[in-house]
């Protein structure tokens, strides 16, 4: 017979107390940023943290850095692999194709997605299959609204580069889609592949009065970095698919959320961790859209913003 006072000590155990009886779980993460910071990850911590992980003693995280050179994508991947994580986070779809190639077991949970179908990452998004699940970032969907956005601001635009890596599918099928309804903008779509930096200079030195420029969802070779800077300094106005240009001075934003992405992807993180399988688990749809606009960057460029960018605007820099 268990003595009740051991009877006592079992009612009141809680899953996290069971749970420290295990090693940490250990949580790999891989994508195309400079700094551990990326705001997916911060957001997965976050995310984690609110289920009752708590880092270093329930979880703990691997991250690999690749400075935004797809080169070192599957090299990082293998490195995950070979270390034994748990599950792989990832953000962009370098990354997350890059891990899909380095494992057929581990479960890999991706953010900053297009269309994950379309890539060839999953089956379908209600029955994903495989080891893979995530948050897509909805890019394809999101570009008649960021157009829409950058045409308001700026009308006097005729023509939009859309400038990305030529390793990135996902652009590539979005600015697909992009000239296909720019007719009813009343603008010019111009797709331009990179490879290299050289590459990238040399289509910056073709950008004309009456020009713009439409920002791929992806940090490979630091491309969005280079076109905001870009923008700034040769006044020409930009649309970039998240926030987080338009607090570091880019004119409008309009896209999925990175942080809330993280936020979100943690869910399936946390549920794989407690045992479910990945194949098991739906592709969900970013559930956090935001309009950004930099009033400060606007009137440097001579543009004012209309009332009805400022009504819709979630986000407004000044």
């Amino acid at each position: 017979m268990v003595p009740a006072a051991l009877a006592l000590v079992g009612a009141l155990s809680s899953p996290a107390d069971a749970q420290r009886t295990r090693p940490p779980y250990r949580v790999g993460v891989l994508n195309d940023a400079r700094a551990a910071n990326h705001p997916t990850v911060e957001g997965l911590k976050a995310g984690l943290r609110a289920l009752g992980f708590e880092e270093g003693r329930d979880v703990i995280f691997d991250v690999t850095l690749t400075d935004g050179d797809p080169g070192r994508m599957p090299a990082a991947a293998g490195a995950l692999v070979k270390a034994g994580v748990d599950v792989i986070f990832t953000s962009s779809e370098a990354a997350t194709l890059a891990a899909k190639a380095a494992t057929q077991t581990i479960p890999i949970v991706f953010t900053l997605v297009g269309d994950p179908v379309a890539a060839g990452m999953v089956k379908s998004l209600s029955h994903p299959g495989g080891t893979l699940t995530g948050v897509s970032s909805l890019t394809i969907e999101m570009l008649p609204k960021r157009l829409e956005a950058l045409k308001t601001l700026a009308p006097q635009v005729r023509r939009v580069w859309a400038v990305y890596h030529a390793a990135d599918p996902a652009s590539a099928g979005a600015f697909t889609r992009a000239l296909e309804g720019s007719s009813g903008f009343g603008i010019e779509i111009v797709p331009q592949a990179v490879r290299t930096p050289e590459e990238l200079e040399h289509v910056l030195e073709r950008l004309r009065p009456g020009d713009a420029l439409l920002v791929p969802d992806s940090a490979t070779m630091d491309i969005s970095a280079v076109l905001l800077e870009t923008s700034l300094a040769r006044r020409v106005p930009a649309v970039f698919p998240s926030e987080l240009w338009v607090s570091h001075g880019g004119l409008v934003s309009y896209g999925a959320d990175y942080r809330a992405q993280g936020v979100q992807a943690a869910r399936l993180v946390g549920k794989i961790l407690r045992g479910a399988r990945p194949q098991d688990l739906p592709v969900e749809g970013a559930e956090r859209i935001v309009l950004a606009v930099n009033l400060k960057t606007a009137a440097s460029f001579g543009l004012a913003a209309p009332r009805q960018v400022l009504f819709r605007a979630d986000i407004i820099r000044r």
